[in-house]
């Protein structure tokens, strides 16, 4: 396992700050913080908090232990199961309630499993799994602030060991299995909240195209229909946070890992960023081949709707009608395997000093809007006098 330094994780610290984020991580767990009877004991989280404070940082959410689905990967000890996973969860609890009042408790943050016969979990075998409702089951009556999971809509083809039904292609990436598979790991996990902590937001702690780094055209425009349409799927369904795992590294990367240029999928998350609020409305069409229309309040602008419209079809163009005039911006590619992306027909580029460029919309009026094949559009309409978005 790899050691993170106390400079390196200053440097994460000085990171959140300078873009004012919070930081959501997870504790370590492994021989180094157990005792002698293989006990998780709170010592060096104490000490990792007070240095993470003293730099002037904070943890506004944590899990205690990263996928316990599969706990050994973590450097749990030999023969862990979900009793040992709920003894050491109560003392994490205990502690964390103590020590830092402030930070949001989550978990379980299992990965893998899923109502789809694809659940990637199937590729570790089963007796290495510690199933998510045995591991909320032994921790009660400890309670957390949310949800969390992992999604990953198979295993990328680095880690093809883990079976063929793990495994996925390009060809599939635009289909509606593919891009619900999200909502069938949501359902699952669902099954569990309901059951154990009802009403409790889901938190999406990690995701990407597929698990163990990605795959190869998780670096292109291809893989963002996937990004943007599981955030727009997502939000719709009680999801408070999404984690894209990584920023920078691997394939699964939002910037090159050598250069940090942005990817594609970078600049749709900026996009969403700024024009999506928070405030999730109905778009009032349902999801099908072709057309996936999500709505939200428009980012800084009352009484404004922002649509995102994603046209998965590889060859039909769709449209849409438009009850009021809109600044339009979307994103397509010369090619779907494309590492670089246009907005509305310019290439995105980052500038002299890397600056980025001005995200400017082009005016379009109300009525019909055509969608082509393969693209993704927002629409911002700063004048849709909706009274929900206020």
């Amino acid at each position: 396992m790899g050691v993170l330094s106390q400079q390196q994780w200053k440097g994460v610290v000085d990171f959140a700050k300078a873009v004012d984020a919070g930081i959501v991580t997870s504790f370590a767990t492994g021989v180094g913080t157990r005792d002698a009877a293989g006990v998780w004991t709170p010592d060096l989280a104490k000490r990792w908090l007070d240095f993470t404070h003293a730099a002037g940082g904070r943890i506004a959410a944590a899990e205690w232990m990263n996928e316990p689905t599969v706990a050994a990967m973590g450097g749990a000890p030999q023969g862990y199961d979900a009793a040992a996973y709920g003894r050491d969860f109560k003392i994490f609890h205990a502690f964390a309630r103590q020590a830092a009042p402030d930070m949001l408790i989550l978990g379980p943050g299992s990965v893998g499993e899923s109502t789809g016969d694809w659940a990637v979990a199937a590729g570790y075998g089963s007796d290495v799994l510690l199933k998510a409702r045995d591991l909320v089951a032994a921790v009660q009556p400890a309670r957390v602030d949310g949800f969390s999971y992992h999604h990953y809509g198979a295993v990328s083809r680095r880690c093809i060991s883990t079976g063929p039904r793990t495994q996925t292609t390009p060809e599939a990436a635009l289909t509606e299995d593919w891009l619900g598979r999200t909502d069938r790991t949501l359902a699952f996990y669902r099954q569990v909240r309901n059951e154990f902590e009802p009403g409790k937001p889901f938190w999406n702690t990690e995701t990407a195209d597929a698990a163990c780094g990605g795959n190869p055209w998780a670096n292109t425009f291809l893989d963002t229909f996937r990004y943007l349409d599981q955030l727009g799927r997502l939000a719709r369904q009680e999801v408070r946070v999404v984690a894209h795992n990584t920023l920078v590294a691997s394939d699964y990367g939002l910037l090159n890992d050598k250069t940090l240029e942005p990817k594609p999928s970078y600049w749709a998350a900026l996009l969403w960023r700024r024009l999506m609020g928070p405030t999730v409305l109905e778009s009032g069409v349902p999801v099908q081949d072709g057309l996936h229309l999500y709505a939200h309040c428009l980012r800084g602008s009352p009484g404004g709707v922002a649509l995102l419209a994603i046209n998965n079809s590889r060859t039909r163009p769709t449209s849409i009608s438009l009850p009021a005039g809109a600044d339009r911006y979307t994103l397509s590619a010369e090619q779907l395997e494309s590492p670089s992306v246009r907005l509305n027909g310019q290439e995105l580029r980052l500038g002299s000093n890397d600056q980025l460029p001005d995200l400017q919309g082009s005016r379009i009026p109300s009525g019909p809007v055509e969608l082509a094949p393969a693209s993704i559009t927002f629409l911002a309409l700063a004048e849709a006098g909706n009274g929900n978005c206020r």
